[in-house]
């Protein structure tokens, strides 16, 4: 089975930042999202000067050619995944006029890769979801700040029109997702996990069936779905750990539901990456009582951040 790793990686880096673009601009333009075109303009700014200056101080640090080296094709393909995390910060978060929430968050995110990371099969790799996790910070250090109304993604759309913009997204997500990611176990572990965490709430608290599953039909949900919680960089790869991994956000969902947490779609992911993290490190240092203190001797910059 091929990973998430060479030609494949960047032959899906390019089709989602291609595909995040396009939304993006239909949004502004078309669509009717609320956010200023300054706000994209300036999470992009900020994402790329955030990942050249840490990719320049760490190839300082470790002795070799910055990774976005080498031409222009090798500098577009590095910021790809900055890119991605910018627009993405700008899409789902509202700050109202202010530019500082959204630039903050843009560089929360990636930083986040070059400070979190976990030992993975002889590598060190961040396990936070860059864009994911600058948003959960900025929504805790700025309580003004709040989400993007998930009304925007199809406010200036009627009648056919609210149904062909989300089948388009599942079209091209579980396209993108079973031909370069290979994480459509991890999609079924957490839309299968979601439903079952809704009937339960329904269960127990003796309500209706149909309104804690009413979010699982929005656009906002859809996105998350097929290009929130799947980033392969910080998911597991085994198809039975996906699964695991989409359950178990669904799970810290019902959990934060249940506390009357808002944003709970963002928190939920982000707690999940930290226990994942903390179980990645203590996997690795248990064999370590007997093993040679070369284990994990791989330089932190032997995996590109994605």
């Amino acid at each position: 089975m091929k990973t998430w790793t060479g030609s494949l990686r960047i032959a899906g880096l390019r089709r989602f930042a291609v595909a995040i673009t396009v939304l993006n601009l239909l949004g502004h333009s078309v669509l009717g999202f609320e956010m200023a075109w300054a706000h994209p303009l300036v999470a992009l700014g900020t994402a790329y000067a955030m990942e050249l200056l840490l990719e320049w101080l760490e190839a300082r640090a470790q002795g070799r050619a910055p990774r976005f080296m080498g031409g222009v094709g090798s500098f577009v393909d590095f910021l790809l995944p900055a890119h991605i995390t910018g627009l993405a910060v700008a899409m789902l978060l509202y700050a109202n006029a202010r530019l500082a929430p959204v630039a903050f968050a843009s560089a929360v995110a990636i930083a986040s890769k070059a400070l979190f990371r976990a030992p993975v099969e002889g590598t060190w790799r961040h396990f936070l979801n860059p864009s994911n996790f600058g948003i959960s910070v900025t929504l805790l250090a700025f309580p003004s700040v709040g989400i993007a109304p998930p009304y925007q993604f199809t406010e200036n759309l009627y009648g056919v029109g609210d149904w062909v913009l989300p089948a388009i997204i599942v079209c091209t997500g579980t396209f993108l997702n079973a031909r370069f990611t290979q994480r459509l176990p991890l999609i079924l572990g957490w839309v299968g996990g979601f439903a079952l965490q809704a009937l339960l709430r329904a269960w127990l608290m003796g309500g209706a069936v149909m309104p804690p599953l009413m979010p699982m039909t929005g656009v906002a949900f859809v996105l998350y779905t097929f290009y929130m919680v799947t980033d392969p960089g910080t998911t597991p790869r085994q198809p039975v750990a996906q699964v695991m991994f989409g359950a178990s956000v669904a799970a810290a969902y019902c959990l934060l539901v249940g506390r009357h947490i808002v944003f709970d779609l963002f928190f939920s992911l982000t707690v999940v990456c930290v226990a994942r993290g903390a179980l990645l490190y203590a996997r690795a240092l248990l064999p370590r009582r007997d093993a040679p203190p070369t284990v994990l001797a791989t330089s932190a910059g032997g995996e590109p951040r994605s």
